[in-house]
């Protein structure tokens, strides 16, 4: 390993305090962690954890992994990272993305509509109000009247959740950064085949798009009930539409499991995911986490993002153990 920048996700899905995630972030800048990203699920709320985080701390990155195009206006989201910008300057990045159906239309009662118009519109106007320009729009998705930001122009680098190749192109069109996630190592490189397409088409250097890539790391002292976690959380992320086509290619009875889990059998499902789906996808201990790290690393990726997990939820010490262990892994 070199001391090459790594990134971490912080545990919103395990029942843990802001207050405990804050620590866990200092803690992590101790550590030499390059960035730290929030994720919003039905946990925290993104921009107030993150300008808790961003109060404690001095050098590391903070960002949205991700924030949803559909839940809040473009305006209003540029209000939440200029904020951030003005509290953290230079450290802060919008993790951006179309979500899903289940989070966008059942939860927030919003129309999963042409993600990629979508996500298109709502990041052009992002980054307007972020320049101090006044809004006037009037678009398919969003519409906005005279609205100027009260706040310094902020830059914040945008990078772009996506999982197919549709939006994937879309990243090397407008992003700052591709966001990959349940992206094998194996996947890295024909994923930015596309997204260097998309930048060619639209007139943009490749090269001015960075790729970044999260996955699901324990290593901690209880791998096997951590990997029965991850399990659970494979098998719900791929019977999700938008993303289950990112698992066809390490899941070989994905139809099978698909199957069960529609049929409303999901212990059947769950029992029927097999470890090798799981780890190709997540990494299990501070040796598989370090290898992990190295396999992205040379098939490309810039910034491997650690997406912490607890063995269960609830778990404190799980997310600190696997910090320590990039703490290990990074240093020379």
């Amino acid at each position: 390993m070199t001391d090459s920048p790594v990134a971490i996700t912080m545990p919103v899905e395990d029942g843990l305090s802001i207050g405990w995630l804050t620590d866990l972030v200092v803690h992590a800048e101790q550590a030499g962690i390059d960035t730290a990203l929030v994720g919003e699920v039905a946990g925290p709320e993104v921009f107030a954890t993150l300008g808790a985080m961003a109060a404690r701390t001095e050098r590391i990155k903070l960002g949205s992994g991700i924030v949803a195009a559909y839940t809040r206006s473009p305006a209003l989201t540029a209000m939440g990272f200029a904020t951030l910008a003005s509290l953290a300057p230079g450290r802060i990045i919008a993790g951006i993305g179309a979500s899903s159906p289940i989070v966008v239309g059942r939860w927030h009662g919003g129309d999963f509509e042409q993600p990629l118009a979508t996500v298109r519109e709502f990041i052009g106007l992002f980054r307007s109000a972020l320049a101090g320009e006044k809004l006037n729009h009037d678009g398919p998705r969003f519409r906005s009247k005279g609205f100027r930001i009260d706040l310094p122009a902020a830059e914040v680098p945008v990078w772009l959740g996506a999982i197919n190749p549709r939006m994937l192109a879309v990243a090397g069109e407008i992003a700052d950064a591709v966001f990959m996630t349940w992206c094998p190592p194996t996947e890295v490189a024909p994923k930015r085949e596309i997204v260097d397409d998309g930048a060619t088409q639209s007139g943009r250097n490749p090269g001015d798009v960075a790729t970044v890539l999260s996955f699901w790391a324990y290593a901690g002292p209880d791998p096997e009930q951590a990997l029965e976690r991850m399990r659970r959380q494979v098998l719900a992320y791929s019977m999700v539409p938008t993303h289950q086509p990112a698992f066809v290619g390490t899941f070989e009875n994905l139809p099978e499991v698909a199957e069960a889990w529609h049929n409303g059998d999901r212990a059947k499902a769950l029992s029927l995911v097999p470890d090798e789906a799981v780890l190709a996808q997540c990494a299990l201990g501070p040796d598989m986490l370090a290898e992990r790290i190295d396999t992205y690393r040379t098939a490309g990726v810039d910034l491997p993002i650690v997406l912490l997990t607890g063995a269960h939820v609830g778990d404190d010490v799980g997310p600190q153990a696997t910090v320590d262990a990039l703490r290990e892994i990074a240093s020379p």
